[in-house]
């Protein structure tokens, strides 16, 4: 339960220095407080430290001019470059108000960036800046023209003077030729104004205004303060249309010097209602009107003479991909993927305000982005010129990242082909699309190129085997060179197993995968634990080292145990494809309860397991699961242990639980049949309950209100163990040794003596 203190702390964060002779990452060996920054380079023994000033530069997010050799850089909110030929670095801009949102411009020297809420141009070569525009929050500061009044029309009348003043005025007015040029000033209300961007050339400025909209936060209180005094933090909004909000994108014409929003309406679909729609009574007869969308900030070519826009509903059930006309604000659809249940998958962010895979290839007119329409996340072009599409990729697996390399002919492509579980890493020419394998071992790589494309950065993992730095040549069969090495010697002392990944059949005939972990026959005890994972979309039964490393070593602890451990990837994991990521929809706790039960059934059939004496156990989405399976198959667990765990997804955020069961105000049929608060009473097995009281992600308010729903209907097999000083993810290790002494307790004393 020390978690990385046992195991040894992993390297992460892995980066290239500029000219590729370096390789960085962020390590602790030695068990200091934190992780610091290591640095390798080829024919050294191990790595070693770097230093404050080296560790820091190592992060900063660099943009280069393509073959210049110049970068450039924001660092605390001022301007720098950096020349890769004599390691020289010029601060360019300094300035009390930051600058962020870095660009490069297409002319030589060329670069944009934000300053408030402005966009400015700044040439390096002349020294000159520009601001582009001249954006301001609020109303328009012109003064109301002066009334009418008697009294005023009475001077003029009466005295020449007034007259005089005013025909002299007008002529001073009609002959000034001393006109700004300075952009005039658009305001923008009440409105957020986001997602500015330039055009290459700088001739336009695109960006979005969101409404803000007044949604109340949940509030949470700490209880263990330095002071003694509780003190209450806001958290997170609940999920409700009320979060929908209007947004509009606007371009600016910096030549014309004015502002014209884009109309979207004509987008296809955009009126249609989603089909769950028709199960309300209340929905037959809505008004047609356009769905709320976000529109993201346009991707260009080198020149500007593409602007490319993904767009997407707010329901998070549509998205679009629009070639924009800058000059006129109008558009031309490209792509449009339509899903009843919800947009996403790799490469396509499950959140309407993020962007997915999108870019240009080396002839300036053709797009590469990513679609689920198949069933699987698959790489496709689509030439802006002959609308020609093309699917690049193709098969039950899935496109899991995408780079491209700098002469952007050269596609280098992480999938799980292989295996679900697996991470490959593939070269793939834009020309023929055969995909060539480089890394294809069982595991996982994650992999980043060396500037020259040469040498590979490959962060690496197996089941029973944790993160490794190595490196590798960049062609077929390269071999694996290990730069560090963390796990302690404690951890290497036990015989950590491989757990086999097998797949059992669904009732509905889907091959579920599942991670299992067996007993010895002369130790097995009849007894079963089916582990749940959390996060809903999550992937645990891999081939490589798990984020719930914890977990996995307690799966060991059992199995030692004599208890038979399933780990299973039920209905909405990843790694699966559209149909399973998706097959939760509208009711959690339907085909993702009845994988475990059938899981369940399978180690029965097939190991000797009592189907009296299995418990179930699980954290965040895996302790909601294990709440419905006490609650709604009250026969089928004996015990079960839920921890941090959601009992009514009314409560629960906007962006996560939207996608799934819609939103309560529309949908309340699907929250009611998907929260365990409304099946309390069906109570029979040992529950036990953990949750961190000042976790900002699920409530303690959660499981209380739960508490108290059982208080009330006279159950009793139930406890509540809190935790003070914890959130979601616990931090101290006596928490983790207390939550985890608990679930070993419960299992041991009531699936052990039935």
């Amino acid at each position: 339960m020390k978690g990385n203190d046992f195991i040894g702390n992993l390297p992460e964060n892995e980066r290239w220095s500029l000219d590729g002779s370096t390789i960085y990452f962020d390590w602790n060996p030695n068990k200091e407080w934190g992780n610091l920054t290591y640095y390798w380079k080829k024919g050294m023994k191990a790595p070693q430290k770097a230093s404050k000033e080296e560790a820091r530069f190592s992060k900063i997010r660099f943009v280069e001019k393509e073959g210049s050799g110049i970068y450039y850089y924001i660092d605390k909110g001022q301007l720098y470059s950096y020349a890769i030929k004599d390691k020289k670095i010029k601060k360019l801009f300094q300035h009390s108000v930051p600058v962020s949102n870095l660009q490069i411009g297409k002319e030589e020297g060329v670069v944009y960036f934000k300053q408030s809420d402005n966009l400015f141009k700044f040439d390096t070569k002349l020294g000159s800046l520009v601001q582009l525009t001249n954006f301001k929050k609020g109303k328009s500061e012109e003064k109301p023209k002066e009334k009418e009044s008697f009294l005023k029309e009475q001077q003029k009348e009466l005295f020449q003077f007034v007259r005089d003043q005013e025909q002299k005025e007008k002529w001073n007015t009609a002959n000034d030729d001393a006109k700004s040029d300075f952009p005039k000033p658009y305001f923008f209300g009440k409105n957020s104004i986001e997602s500015t961007k330039a055009s290459p050339k700088g001739d336009f400025v695109t960006f979005r205004l969101r409404e803000e909209a007044e949604v109340k936060q949940e509030e949470m209180e700490l209880f263990i303060t330095a002071d003694g005094y509780n003190k209450f933090r806001d958290t997170k909004t609940k999920v409700s249309t009320n979060n929908f909000v209007n947004t509009k994108m606007g371009i600016y014409n910096v030549a014309k010097d004015t502002v014209y929003m884009v109309n979207f309406s004509s987008l296809s679909h955009i009126q249609d209602v989603p089909d769950y729609f028709k199960l309300y009574e209340k929905n037959k007869n809505l008004d047609k009107k356009d769905k709320l969308i976000v529109a993201q900030a346009p991707i260009y070519n080198q020149d500007g003479s593409y602007a490319i826009v993904e767009i997407r509903s707010q329901d998070n059930k549509d998205r679009w991909l629009v070639n924009l006309n800058l000059a006129t604000g109008s558009f031309k659809e490209i792509e449009h993927q339509h899903d009843e249940a919800w947009i996403g998958g790799p490469g396509i962010p499950s959140y309407a305000f993020s962007s997915g895979t999108l870019g240009f290839l080396a002839d300036n007119e053709t797009i590469y982005f990513q679609s689920e329409i198949t069933g699987y996340s698959h790489l496709y072009t689509y030439n802006l010129r002959t609308n020609k599409k093309v699917q690049l990729t193709q098969g039950n697996w899935e496109v899991r990242g995408v780079d491209l390399s700098k002469d952007k002919k050269t596609f280098y492509l992480t999938t799980n082909t292989t295996h679900p579980g697996n991470r490959e890493w593939y070269k793939m020419n834009v020309s023929d699309a055969i995909l060539q394998p480089i890394l294809t071992n069982d595991g996982a790589h994650e992999v980043s190129l060396s500037p020259d494309e040469k040498t590979l950065l490959v962060r690496y993992s197996y089941k029973n085997k944790p993160w490794e730095l190595y490196w590798a040549t960049n062609k077929k069969g390269s071999s694996l060179n290990q730069i560090t090495f963390s796990t302690t010697a404690a951890f290497q002392e036990y015989n950590w197993r491989s757990p086999e990944v097998i797949t059992f059949k669904a009732q509905d005939g889907t091959p579920v995968n599942a991670r299992l972990y067996t007993p010895n026959r002369n130790q097995a005890n009849k007894a079963a634990v089916i582990f749940v994972h959390g996060a809903g979309y999550l992937q645990n039964a891999h081939n490589h080292w798990s984020t719930y490393h914890r977990e996995y070593m307690f799966h060991n602890l059992l199995t030692d145990l004599g208890y038979t451990v399933l780990d299973i990837d039920y209905r909405g994991s990843d790694g699966y494809g559209r149909d399973v990521r998706t097959g939760i929809y509208r009711f959690m706790g339907g085909k993702d309860l009845s994988d475990q039960i059938d899981g369940k059934n399978f180690l029965v059939q097939n190991y000797g397991v009592d189907p009296n004496r299995v418990g179930i156990y699980g954290g965040s989405y895996g302790g909601f699961i294990t709440l419905m399976g006490m609650l709604t198959t009250p026969k089928e667990f004996a015990a079960g242990a839920a921890l941090r765990s959601v009992t009514d997804w009314a409560h629960y955020n906007h962006g996560y639980t939207g996608n799934i069961l819609n939103f309560p105000e529309t949908d309340p049929d699907a929250y009611k049949k998907s929260s365990p608060i409304y099946f309390a009473n069906n109570l029979e097995g040992n529950l036990l309950m953990l949750h961190g009281m000042v976790d900002d992600n699920v409530e303690y308010k959660d499981v209380v209100r739960l508490s108290q729903r059982f208080i009330e209907l006279g159950k009793k097999k139930w406890s509540l163990a809190s935790f003070p000083v914890e959130s979601h993810g616990f931090k101290e290790t006596y928490s983790w040794v207390d939550e985890y002494g608990r679930i070993l307790d419960l299992f041991n004393s009531t699936l052990l003596n039935k």
